[in-house]
């Protein structure tokens, strides 16, 4: 059995490619950095891992898939190797993504913070500007 489950984040917005066939088909890379479950001293804290979506899954990276996304792939390790300019033999190690998922919301940045009540100082709380539309009543 070959399978793998890794969730990280996109070190850049995925690369996209086409085939050059009769019907072209989306080839999406990137490039997702896991955390190690443990640290040590001098030691990287992070595993960067090579990933290639084809088809429904490069389209899908194409469009909602950039830098610092976290998400979570499911898939397959295909290892492969070809000769590089030099004649030198170059081995690698890729994840063939089966699924992709997003691993936190859209709105868990720092950017899309929804306001925060205050204290006013006599007991209740001050409603900041603007909360009203996002209250689901009215």
């Amino acid at each position: 059995m070959n399978k793998v489950i890794l969730m990280g984040r996109l070190t850049r917005d995925p690369e996209i490619r086409y085939s050059q066939t009769q019907e072209p088909v989306a080839i999406a890379r990137y490039t997702l950095a896991v955390d190690r479950r443990f640290k040590r001293e001098g030691e990287q804290t992070a595993d960067f891992i090579n990933c290639i979506a084809f088809g429904k899954a490069a389209e899908f990276a194409e469009k909602y898939l950039h830098q610092g996304t976290k998400i979570v792939v499911s898939g397959r390790i295909q290892t492969g190797s070809y000769t590089n300019r030099e004649g030198k033999k170059v081995y690698t190690t890729d994840v063939v993504v089966e699924e992709q998922e997003f691993a936190e919301s859209k709105g868990s940045g720092e950017s899309n913070r929804q306001p925060v009540a205050e204290d006013a100082g006599d007991g209740f709380m001050s409603i900041p500007e603007g909360v009203d539309d996002l209250l689901p009543f009215e």
